[in-house]
């Protein structure tokens, strides 16, 4: 059994305990009441769920503090976690951004209706979005085809507060910033920028909608907010630059556990997040009714998958190198009705990933589908066949003993609290019901399609 360095969660509260007050407040961690310096959004598409019927993703941010913050936005496709855009936004004090992720002939882009400012700015013209592009995957053993761009997850990491110049610049006016064309200037304006960033003291919060307008569908998800998440000074960087990134966390992490706190140190600051996102096993429902024609999809995403990867070869924690499949991790699997039953073969995806396991997921942005219902079209697909109508799903990321080829470390994480065990993982469940046109009393006729998101369960680490 592992052994753990724990405190009273009481104590944890107290700011007492064995770690104390200076402990906890350097080391980062899920806040459950949603607010942090850095954001995980699961998901976002803008695949056709069917012709002409495609979704869009639209996304918000929130600065509840009153301090003006510099963030870094980064988009990221599914298959492989390669950036597809980012760019530097500036939020003044109690400020919203929002921005709508929407298809393009080959790909995906965005558009923006916000006046917040952003370096270099986003497109406000629906006709012509700030498109995203392939260059960090176009040799990629995946296809470096941007219908790739068209399904993934956002980060967006708090650089610092801003403060002098750069902060009268982006404050808002008659909601309108006084001066965003100033923040736009190169050289000048990021050497402005850079100098008036101090540390910030986190605050964010932000969620994102998935909507098809023509299925009559919307489904939502918070983002995952890590606080304390650096603790040390400004992390700025210049617009185009790919840092910061969660590599720049903090060592020191912190788990809450229902009555207990663990807190340790981890080798780098990417796997301190590792172990705040870490989990054994991941809980959720499934709605397969034919009556109301209903499906049901998990979102299942890895945010720090990419940094376990040298190139194409894994290096630790995860299974697998990278291939044209993917890079796959096997998993354990138990699927249940709502009367405790459950099949007698071991559940499996289908078809099975080639050289993994019967249950494998492949990609770092992964959408698990129960009898290809298939309500977000994704293309990063794992299929679970059931006959049960309805019931929920024990999705154990430690697994069975893994196939080769693996390492010692796979699916194990040392730290100086011991070694967790499972995925660093975050996510959803959507459930969708079809009920075609209706007619109405008057004998009007309704469109009757509806859906529901709800947050995945966990066990944690230990």
């Amino acid at each position: 059994m592992n052994t753990f360095t724990q405190k009273s969660l009481y104590a944890a509260l107290a700011g007492l305990g064995a770690v104390g007050a200076a402990g906890t407040a350097n080391a980062v961690h899920v806040n459950p009441d949603g607010l942090g310096q850095a954001l995980i959004y699961p998901y976002f598409t803008v695949r056709e769920q069917a012709a002409g019927a495609a979704y869009n993703s639209l996304l918000s941010v929130v600065n509840s503090t009153s301090s003006a913050k510099a963030v870094k936005v980064r988009f990221l496709e599914g298959r492989n976690s390669r950036e597809i855009l980012d760019f530097n936004l500036y939020l003044s004090r109690k400020d919203v951004w929002t921005a709508a992720i929407i298809p393009t002939s080959d790909g995906a882009g965005i558009i923006t209706a916000d006046k917040s400012c952003t370096t270099p700015p986003v497109s406000t013209d629906a006709a012509n979005p700030t498109r995203f592009v392939n260059f960090a995957y176009a040799s990629d053993p995946a296809g470096g085809s941007l219908d790739r761009t068209r399904e993934g997850y956002i980060e967006i990491i708090e650089m610092g507060n801003v403060t002098g110049e750069t902060a009268v610049d982006i404050t808002h006016i008659s909601g309108v910033p006084l001066d965003c064309a100033s923040i736009n200037v190169p050289g000048a304006g990021d050497a402005q920028a850079s100098r008036d960033t101090v540390l910030g003291n986190g605050g964010l919060f932000g969620g994102i909608t998935l909507i098809n307008v023509l299925l009559g569908e919307d489904f939502t998800a918070d983002a995952t907010a890590l606080d304390n998440f650096n603790t040390t000074g400004p992390i700025w960087f210049v617009p185009g630059s790919q840092f910061p990134d969660l590599t720049f966390s903090t060592t020191q992490f912190e788990v809450f556990t229902g009555t207990t706190v663990i807190v340790g140190t981890a080798p780098r600051g990417i796997d301190a997040v590792s172990a705040a996102l870490m989990h054994r096993n991941v809980y959720n429902e499934f709605v397969l009714d034919s009556v109301t024609k209903s499906g049901t999809d998990w979102v299942v995403t890895f945010p720090t998958k990419r940094f376990y990867f040298t190139g194409n070869t894994v290096t630790g924690l995860f299974q697998r190198n990278f291939t044209s499949t993917g890079s796959c991790d096997d998993v354990g699997l138990t699927v249940y009705d709502r009367e405790e039953r459950t099949p007698t073969t071991p559940a499996g995806f289908s078809p099975p990933p080639p050289g993994a396991a019967p249950s494998a997921l492949c990609w770092e942005a992964n959408v698990v589908t129960f009898n290809n219902s298939n309500v977000f079209a994704s293309k990063n697909i794992a299929n679970i066949t059931t006959t049960f109508q309805n019931g929920w799903v024990d999705l154990d990321l430690v697994g069975p003993p893994p196939s080769a080829p693996v390492h010692a470390t796979t699916h194990r994480l040392g730290t100086s609290a011991g070694t967790f065990q499972g995925l660093p993982v975050i996510g959803f469940a959507a459930q969708s019901f079809l009920n075609g046109t209706l007619t109405t009393g008057t004998g009007a006729s309704l469109q009757s399609n509806y859906g529901g998101n709800f947050a995945h369960k966990y066990t944690p680490g230990l």
